[in-house]
């Protein structure tokens, strides 16, 4: 007789698979967030419980992982997508990871550059600012004036 396509929770368990719960634990990565990969195909559609629950073997887990990994490195769902199809074809070019990775690192400096110069200007603003009682405030002056620089004066809404 052959096998049911869709086991009991409890037949999927013996046989190594894991519920959303266990595979969200095992795999860094909340249940909510493993339906919306489930949903967009980072990970292929996974099996079912007779009761419709979904089950997840050691090797979506560790997609899982990965995918967990790539996020927290900073990686944008685009370029995730194209790292596990990159993973899956072992005969791809490491070269193409590594240019990947580097556009990345290229990306991630001018962010940084761009939040330290960010940084610097807020200090400023903060060291000039006398934080009294009186109504004069650079920090407050300064955002007019950008907002004069890109709307002009017709645009914009002082006070």
């Amino acid at each position: 007789m052959p096998r049911p396509p869709r086991p009991e929770l409890a037949d999927a368990r013996q046989q190594g698979l894991h519920n959303i719960g266990e595979a969200a634990q095992l795999s860094g990565v909340s249940a909510k967030m493993i339906r919306h990969y489930e949903g967009i195909g980072l990970i292929p559609q996974v099996g079912r419980t007779f009761a419709g629950y979904r089950i997840y073997s050691d090797a979506d887990i560790h997609r899982l992982g990965f995918i967990h990994r790539a996020r927290r490195l900073g990686f944008p769902m685009k370029q995730i997508q194209v790292l596990l199809g990159l993973w899956d074809d072992r005969s791809r070019a490491s070269s193409e990871v590594k240019k990947l990775a580097q556009a990345h690192v290229d990306e991630l400096e001018a962010r940084i550059s761009e939040m330290q110069a960010m940084q610097r200007t807020l200090q400023d603003l903060a060291r000039r600012c006398h934080g009294d009682d009186r109504p004069e405030c650079p920090i407050l002056d300064d955002l007019a004036r950008a907002d004069l620089a890109r709307n002009g004066p017709a645009g914009s809404d002082l006070r």
